[in-house]
C-alpha cells in the first residue's frame, strides 16, 4: 500500500486516504441492510474504542511529531504543540456553538435554533467530528512531503487505517437510531454515509495547507490533535458511557488506543 501511495503527490494521497476513511463509514452505516438493532452495549463499547483511537492518534500520530518538529526552533518545542492543541480545541467549540446539531440520546439540538429535523441534526453532530479526523490525515500526508523523520508515509497510513477503523461504529451511530425512528433502510444507510463526506475535504484542505506552508506544520498537526481531543472529551466518551455501560465503554476505550497505538509504532 505504501508503495501504491508513493506514485501520488501528498494531496492526493491525502485524498486516497480519506476516501478510504469515508468508505468504512458508510460500511458501518451498511449495517442497517442487515439488522435494524444493535444492543446499547455494543455500541457503547464500539464507540469506547473510537474515542481510544483518537485519543492515541491525537498523540501518537501528531502531538509527538509537532513537539520533535518544534525542537530547535526560535520557540521553546512545547510552544507550537501547546498553542495548535489549544486553538484546535476552540476551533471545535466555535463550529460546536455555532452548527445546529443533536446527539444521539440528546433530548434537545445544540447550536444556533433551526426548525431542520432531527434526522438532519443527528447527520450534522457526526459531521462535525469528521472535520478533525480528516484535517489529521490530511495534515499527516501533507507532512511527509517535507522529509521530516518525524513524519514517514507509513505513519500516514497508519493512521489513516486508525482513523477508518473508528469511523465503522460512528457510520453505526448514526444509521442504526435513524432506523430505529422509522426512517427507510436506505435513506438511514444514505445519512449513514453522508456524515463522512466531508473528511475528504478536509483532508484535501490539510494536506494543501502544510504542502505549502511549511512553518505551519507543527501547529496544523498540534490543531488536528487539538479539534479530536476534543470530540472525544465534548461526546465520544460520554456517549459510552452514560447507559450504564461505563466498563464496557472503558475497555473498548483501551483496547482502542492499544491498537492505534499498535499501528502507529509497528507501520510508523
Amino acid at each position: 500500500m505504501v508503495e501504491f501511495l508513493q506514485t501520488f503527490p501528498p494531496y492526493l494521497q491525502a485524498l486516497l486516504a480519506t476516501l478510504f476513511t469515508w468508505g468504512v463509514t458508510a460500511l458501518g452505516a451498511s449495517t442497517v441492510f442487515l439488522t435494524g438493532q444493535i444492543s446499547r452495549r455494543t455500541l457503547d463499547t464500539m464507540l469506547g474504542f473510537a474515542g481510544g483511537v483518537m485519543i492515541a492518534a491525537s498523540f501518537w500520530s501528531l502531538l509527538a511529531p509537532a513537539i520533535e518538529m518544534g525542537d530547535g526552533g526560535l520557540l521553546p518545542a512545547w510552544f507550537p504543540a501547546v498553542t495548535g492543541f489549544i486553538l484546535g480545541g476552540v476551533f471545535l467549540r466555535g463550529l460546536d456553538y455555532v452548527l445546529p446539531h443533536q446527539h444521539v440520546e440528546a433530548d434537545q439540538p445544540e447550536g444556533i435554533k433551526t426548525e431542520w429535523q432531527k434526522s438532519i441534526l443527528l447527520v450534522l453532530a457526526i459531521t462535525l467530528h469528521n472535520i478533525p479526523e480528516g484535517l489529521a490525515v490530511g495534515v499527516a500526508f501533507g507532512a511527509v512531503a517535507h522529509g521530516l523523520s518525524s513524519a514517514t508515509l507509513a505513519g500516514a497510513v497508519a493512521l489513516a487505517i486508525g482513523i477508518g477503523l473508528q469511523n465503522f461504529p460512528e457510520g453505526i451511530a448514526v444509521a442504526v437510531p435513524l432506523r430505529r425512528a422509522g426512517m427507510s433502510r436506505l435513506k438511514s444507510f444514505w445519512y449513514g454515509q453522508l456524515s463522512a463526506v466531508v473528511e475528504p475535504i478536509a483532508g484535501v484542505i490539510g494536506a494543501v495547507a502544510v504542502l505549502y506552508a511549511r512553518p505551519i506544520l507543527p501547529y496544523a498537526l498540534s490543531f488536528a490533535a487539538g479539534a479530536m481531543i476534543f470530540v472525544v472529551v465534548e461526546e465520544v466518551i460520554p456517549e459510552s458511557q452514560g447507559n450504564g455501560n461505563t466498563d464496557r465503554g472503558t475497555l473498548g476505550a483501551m483496547v482502542g488506543f492499544a491498537v492505534m497505538m499498535f499501528l502507529d509504532v509497528a507501520l510508523g
